[in-house]
């Protein structure tokens, strides 16, 4: 048999045009590399063989037997038709059911012949059995100690449907590593691997596609996971690495004036600990002569607004203009007061640009800031439009980055001259293992403390009959002269949700809490962006009490008086969602609450995110439990990164082999930047057989 990588892999035996098409197109097999890279999602150990008397104790577990089998034949009718067997060994019997391919089951089956059978036991009213097994007829000199560990690879149901089985791929990778002459070329240096006493590339496949016991499993795939961050990790550094060689940003040189006389005279509080230290490393960052690119994470209310404006003053002091861009116009316009505001004393002049911006009055925006008269414009996806001009734009800040794609970002830092340094900032926290993997290239700085004076939320869980407690509960903190935030996950009833609608609730709100006496703001996503700035200011300036909204409050509306947020059917939302409307209120100095009403039943996964919510206020705690619950390709913004299709690591388990990957990564560049140097052949090697893609979270 051929043991070239690079054969086709319907040259492999048992394989032919049709399966090799269907491997093609499913799974992006073409090769026999791209089989051996095709790695397995478990393990089953198949060494054991059960009996039937066994079995009540191992029900939802993978069992494996011997014994006859008795077909039945078909029964049932329609979507019910399935045929069943019975399975019989010295010690008892149990049911075998098929709902599909039973005619070809009807001819397989001998019942004289001996079969070795896996699959999982289920147990429905007392009555044992197993739904499609695997089966396999005993030849005379079988031992089941021969099994050991089976490999279970990732399919499609296309697949399965073309006799494309985990079995199959078993069998091939088994083929091809058991070869004597099997050999894959090396991607570690000998240095890491003696240093992590890693076995060779070859052995590694070796022992993880036909592996000889758990101990020989656990080393190979330790091996196989660091060289997969490895690569990931060497990447972001060399992007980091290319990106300061390639790109020289602006200098600020000079602490003028006007962050002087802010910083001396003007700030509304004193900066945190925290705070200091951020701006701290931006300065260092922005006195180089490399452009910056720092992502800030801060949770909701920790002041990352403020380290920005004092940011975009050091560009004023250096000559040089700054913008600000946001995902809504809502946080847009915010943001817009919030800055102005806050520099009115200095004679700056601040600019809002939206969507909603005038013919007219953008017209005068946009030929006052290509002839450097706006100091800092503020925006939305507005400011990417090709007409908007600056004279000398020297500072981007982001927020809530992962709102935005990649080409949108990169409009914005080519409107400079020289390249502005970037600031992107979240105030969703991120873990450490995720910032590693998704944003490696970016230096990263965290805000992990509260301004002073600030008292923590208390959030409590409460189901629909204890709806009643829960207004009077309002009545009270609005006779103390408080705000409410009252959210409900839908606009509009839905016919296949079971889920309160805002309209609906707005109904249901006002029975208990009735009008004129109390006064009501309705906000949500498909109001105009003029009924929407109505809306919030009058609650904003307290004409209003009770703001029922959907999640378009999640992000930036800051009410320092709104003391209470309620979130009907929590459950729905995730941790993430829950925590960034959770912030909403805690911004003033009074003590806040967070109700999160839910029905009777609620999933593992609801309860946990539930009872999370409940136990802390630590947003990074909060976002590892996302992580956990949810995996990393589903959280906001980490789609888009393309990276995280990890085949055998996982970062939510493997944060000490990322740290060691990252750390041996770092170092071998500080040796060999350029992957010069001989003992470099086999990282050379690597990244020649795989063209570097695009890490999406790159900002320039």
């Amino acid at each position: 048999m051929p043991t070239s990588l690079d054969t086709k892999i319907e040259f492999l035996k048992g394989v032919g045009p049709a399966k090799a098409q269907a491997l093609n197109t499913e799974l992006g097999i073409f090769t026999v590399a791209d089989l051996l890279s095709h790695y397995p999602f478990r393990h089953e150990d198949r060494s054991q063989i059960m009996a039937v008397a066994e079995l009540k104790n191992f029900v939802d577990i993978g069992v494996q037997l011997v014994g006859k089998i008795i077909p039945e034949g078909l029964t049932g009718q329609g979507p019910g038709r399935r045929f069943t067997a019975a399975f019989r060994d010295a010690t008892g019997e149990l049911d075998l059911v098929w709902f599909q391919g039973a005619q070809w089951i009807e001819k397989y089956l001998k019942p004289n012949e001996t079969y070795l059978l896996y699959g999982k036991v289920n147990d429905f009213k007392g009555k044992l059995s197993i739904v499609h097994p695997e089966l396999e007829v005993l030849t005379a000199d079988f031992q089941p100690s021969s099994l050991g560990l089976v490999p279970v690879y990732p399919l499609t149901e296309s697949l399965k449907r073309k006799r494309v089985d985990s079995k199959m791929l078993a069998q091939l990778t088994k083929m091809v590593v058991g070869q004597s002459d099997f050999a894959i070329g090396e991607n570690l240096p000998q240095e890491i691997c003696k240093k992590f006493q890693f076995p060779s590339r070859t052995d590694a496949l070796r022992m993880l596609h036909a592996p000889k016991n758990v101990a020989s499993l656990e080393t190979a795939k330790k091996r196989l996971k660091f060289e997969e961050l490895f690569y990931l990790q060497l990447r972001h550094l060399q992007l980091k690495g290319n990106r300061n060689r390639t790109y020289k940003g602006v200098i600020f040189d000079q602490v003028g004036k006007h962050f002087n006389e802010f910083y001396q005279n003007h700030l509304p509080f004193e900066l945190t600990n925290a705070q200091k230290r951020v701006i701290k490393e931006i300065r260092q960052d922005v006195r180089t002569g490399k452009q910056m690119n720092r992502l800030l994470q801060g949770d909701v209310g920790s002041g990352k607004t403020m380290v920005a404006t004092l940011c975009m003053l050091l560009a004023l002091d250096n000559g040089f203009q700054a913008c600000m861009m946001a995902p809504t116009e809502i946080l847009a316009t915010q943001h817009y007061f919030s800055v102005s505001e806050s520099l009115l004393p200095l004679g700056l002049r601040v600019e809002l640009l939206t969507g909603s911006t005038t013919k007219k009055r953008r017209k005068e925006l946009l030929e006052a800031n290509a002839s450097g008269e706006i100091d800092i414009l503020i925006g939305t996806h507005a400011l990417l439009e090709e007409d908007v001009a600056f004279q000398n734009l020297g500072f981007v800040v982001i927020d809530e980055q992962h709102r935005f794609g990649v080409a949108q970002r990169a409009r914005l830092w080519k409107k400079g001259k020289v390249l502005p340094h970037i600031l992107v900032m979240t105030a969703t926290p991120i873990p450490r293992t995720l910032a590693m993997t998704v944003y490696g290239d970016l230096d990263v700085s965290i805000i992990d403390e509260l301004p002073k004076g600030r008292k923590p939320i208390k959030t409590v869980h409460r189901n629909e009959a204890m709806r009643t407690s829960v207004m009077d509960f309002i009545k009270d903190e609005i006779a103390r002269g408080r705000q409410i935030y009252y959210v409900f996950p839908l606009i509009d009833d839905s016919p296949k949700l079971e889920l309160k609608s805002l309209m609906s609730g707005y109904d249901m709100v006002t029975e208990f809490l009735p009008p004129p006496d109390f006064k009501y703001s309705l906000l949500h996503g498909k109001m105009k962006p003029s009924e929407k700035d109505s809306e919030m200011s009058k609650f904003k300036n307290g004409a209003t009490d009770i703001m029922i909204a959907t999640t378009v409050i999640e992000v930036g509306v800051n009410v320092p008086n709104a003391s209470v947020m309620v979130i009907e059917n929590a459950e729905r939302f995730g941790l993430s969602q829950l925590h960034q409307l959770r912030g909403r209120v805690g911004r003033g100095a009074e003590q806040s609450y967070c109700i999160l009403i839910t029905g009777h039943k609620l999933s593992e996964n609801g309860k946990k995110r539930i009872q999370t919510m409940v136990r802390t206020n630590d947003g990074f705690e909060i976002a590892q439990v996302d992580l956990d619950l949810r995996g990393p390709g589903e959280l906001d913004g980490t789609k888009q990164s393309g990276i995280l299709d990890l085949k055998l690591a996982d970062i939510r388990q493997d944060e000490a082999i990322l740290i060691a990957a990252r750390h041996e990564a770092v170092n071998w560049l500080e040796k060999d930047e350029m992957l010069m140097l001989p003992e470099s052949e086999p990282i050379r090697y690597e990244l020649s057989k795989t063209p570097n893609r695009t890490i999406w979270s790159k900002i320039s």
